[in-house]
């Protein structure tokens, strides 16, 4: 079991997450004011931060970059409702272990919770860390730095296009759902546009190469290309 803060101060989402991450077996504190937050990830034995980026007194990104100065070296998930590629730059590049963008789904968060959680444990034991780079045909993505590969050559996602990405790469020949796609990228409670799923994968098409997603009528979206194990 870990001991997680949530640095959150909207009430609903500290909450959803804190039931997520008690329902897969974790303890969980939250702390809804910036100055707070950064006092109790400083003070406090946790082994993990989650980290809103909107916090009233000091934002995430002065808390992270308070943290990574006093040499404390919590693992931190990032999580904002800002969808840009400069955003997560900064997050990462301050020391950030992971970055997600609202709305998310709780299992989601929870899985990437684990994986930094299981990163931190084999640092400590001095044993190699678990490869995080999710292959596709000639598809790379990097999932701690966040970065995209075709071949050698480097391509630039936005975060929500990372997740779409990320959630193709790794479920590969594997026929995806609209529900499952909107449910998985924009969360369950997403009331946005209905052609959104159709503009992110145009996008991904202009960057992966057109048939590396292809549309399957009347059921939804496949990576053609198969997974590969690293």
């Amino acid at each position: 079991m870990a001991h997680i803060l949530i640095a959150e101060d909207e009430q609903n989402i500290a909450r959803f997450i804190a039931k997520g991450l008690k329902q897969a077996g974790h303890s969980a504190d939250i702390a809804a004011d910036g100055m707070f937050a950064l006092q109790s990830a400083l003070h406090g034995d946790y082994d993990l931060v989650i980290l809103d980026v909107g916090l009233p007194t000091i934002d995430g990104f002065a808390i992270l970059a308070a943290l990574r100065e006093s040499k404390n070296s919590t693992p931190v998930i990032m999580c904002t409702a800002r969808d840009s590629s400069e955003d997560t730059v900064h997050g990462l590049t301050g020391g950030a272990d992971d970055y997600i963008a609202k709305p998310f789904q709780v299992s989601e968060l929870v899985a990437r919770v684990d994986l930094r959680l299981r990163g931190s444990r084999s640092e400590k034991e001095q044993a190699p860390a678990p490869s995080e780079v999710l292959r596709a045909g000639d598809i790379a993505l990097d999932v701690r730095s966040r970065t995209a590969m075709v071949g050698d050559k480097r391509v630039d996602l936005s975060a929500r296009e990372f997740t779409l990405a990320e959630l193709f790469v790794s479920n590969a020949g594997t026929v995806l759902t609209r529900e499952q796609i909107i449910d998985r990228v924009w969360g369950y409670d997403y009331e946005g546009r209905s052609n959104v799923i159709e503009v992110y994968v145009r996008y991904l098409r202009q960057k992966f190469g057109h048939s590396a997603i292809e549309t399957v009528r009347g059921l939804g979206y496949r990576m053609v290309a198969e997974p590969e194990a690293e």
